[in-house]
C-alpha cells in the first residue's frame, strides 16, 4: 500500500480560523491531514512558524489551495 504524502498548502495562526479552513476544504470533497490544534493540557503546539500547518494530500494540493487561499482572503476582510 503506498504511503500518503501531505503538502503544507497554507499556514494559520488563528485556530478559529485553522477548524473554519479544514471544515470548508473538507466540505469541497478535500481531505486535509486533522490535526489538534492544542497540545499537552492546552498549551497551543508550537510550530515554529506562527501558524498551524494546514495540510492535504500531495494530488490535492494545487486546487485546495486555491480554495484555501480564496477562504482565508474572505475571513480576514470579515475580521
Amino acid at each position: 500500500m503506498a504511503e500518503i504524502i501531505y503538502e503544507t498548502i497554507a499556514e494559520v495562526a488563528d485556530p478559529s480560523m485553522v477548524r473554519v479552513l479544514v471544515a470548508a476544504l473538507r466540505g469541497y470533497g478535500f481531505h486535509p491531514l486533522n490535526r489538534d490544534d492544542e497540545g499537552v493540557f492546552g498549551i497551543p503546539v508550537l510550530t515554529g512558524t506562527g501558524g498551524a500547518p494546514i495540510e492535504v494530500p500531495e494530488h490535492e494540493a494545487a486546487d485546495a489551495r486555491v480554495l484555501a487561499n480564496a477562504l482565508l482572503r474572505d475571513m480576514m476582510k470579515q475580521a
